[in-house]
């Protein structure tokens, strides 16, 4: 589900992917509606390939939002994201005891707080990813379609470059004679 949210650096709030363009995406703002291109030079994150640095390792974003989920109730977060540091890191020390308070800076933790009163504004009610199973059967038959596929482009390719090597070095031979004495 978080897969589909995305953050778009240079633009506030976060974004619903809505179509996929040749150069670009459209997303729609999960704040007012507006749907907007994401171009190729945007730099645009999915909030399902975030993690948090913890001191065991890294924790996926979406663990981090039930466990703030099940701190607060189910409700939006009544702690002021625009606190001083020191607030801000007791806060975090709650919801994730074990976070990595050298790698994890405030705005960080800024930015946690505000994504997930924005996502509990629009609706989300559940942050961990649901596999359904037609899912999974898809997702196992997938590469190896898209592997078959492949092999047969990698064929036609090495047919080409073949032909294309022997048509070549034909005209070379005659444009690139040397000239005898005698």
């Amino acid at each position: 589900m978080l897969k589909e949210i995305l953050s778009v650096s240079g633009k506030p709030g976060l974004f619903k992917l809505v179509s996929r363009g040749k150069n670009m995406l459209i997303v729609e703002s999960l704040i007012d509606g507006k749907r907007i291109p994401a171009y190729s030079s945007d730099k645009v994150v999915s909030l399902g390939d975030i993690a948090i640095f913890t001191d065991s390792g890294e924790i996926p974003l979406a663990k981090v939002f039930e466990k703030l989920k099940q701190k607060e109730n189910g409700a939006q977060s009544s702690f002021d994201p625009k606190s001083d540091n020191e607030k801000l890191r007791a806060y975090m020390k709650e919801i994730l005891p074990d976070y990595d308070a050298d790698r994890v800076y405030p705005s960080d933790i800024k930015k946690l707080i505000i994504w997930y009163n924005l996502l509990i504004n629009s609706g989300f009610s559940s942050f961990e990813e649901v596999e359904s199973e037609e899912d999974a059967k898809q997702d196992v038959l997938k590469p190896k379609e898209e592997n078959k596929t492949a092999s047969r482009k990698t064929a036609k390719t090495e047919t080409k470059v073949k032909v294309e090597t022997k048509k070549t070095s034909v005209p070379q031979k005659k444009l690139t004679g040397v000239k005898k004495n005698g």
